[in-house]
């Protein structure tokens, strides 16, 4: 469930289908920005800056490439689970966990019960935040 504080932030209300956080998501490639407008040229100095800018954006691509790799196979593994980890929520009873993100970044969870208990927790969560009373950041970064 999508909703708005008062002062205009997204936040995201769902269940966590699976018992563990996608940790590929919080990798961020922000620092890494490749250079636009790289030189080009016949003379001697715009090979010189292009062999510069090649040594500067090869590890960058490096780095990119590797990042969208373990995600792909996270990816894949989180697919493959999956079914699993549903078939034991479904026999086992498990809780389900609701998790509040701002935007795209989890910052509170916690368990709920059942499936019509987490709804209901997601709908009283919604209004809390509607009304400006966001839930405390239990998963703040730890150092």
């Amino acid at each position: 469930m999508k909703v708005r504080t008062p002062a205009g932030q997204v936040y995201r209300i769902t269940r966590r289908w699976v018992p563990w956080q996608r940790k590929s998501r919080r990798l961020s490639l922000d620092a890494l920005e490749v250079p636009i407008g790289a030189p080009s040229g016949d003379d001697p100095i715009s090979m010189i800056l292009m062999v510069v800018w090649l040594v500067i954006a090869l590890p960058i691509l490096v780095v990119v490439v590797a990042v969208m790799l373990l995600t792909s196979i996270e990816l894949l593994l989180l697919l493959a689970i999956l079914p699993f980890a549903i078939g034991a929520r479904v026999v086992f009873g498990r809780h389900w966990t609701v998790e509040v993100r701002r935007a795209f970044t989890p910052i509170h969870e916690e368990r709920a019960g059942n499936w019509t208990a987490s709804g209901v927790r997601i709908t009283e969560l919604a209004r809390e935040i509607e009304s400006g009373n966001v839930p405390a950041d239990t998963l703040a970064k730890q150092s």
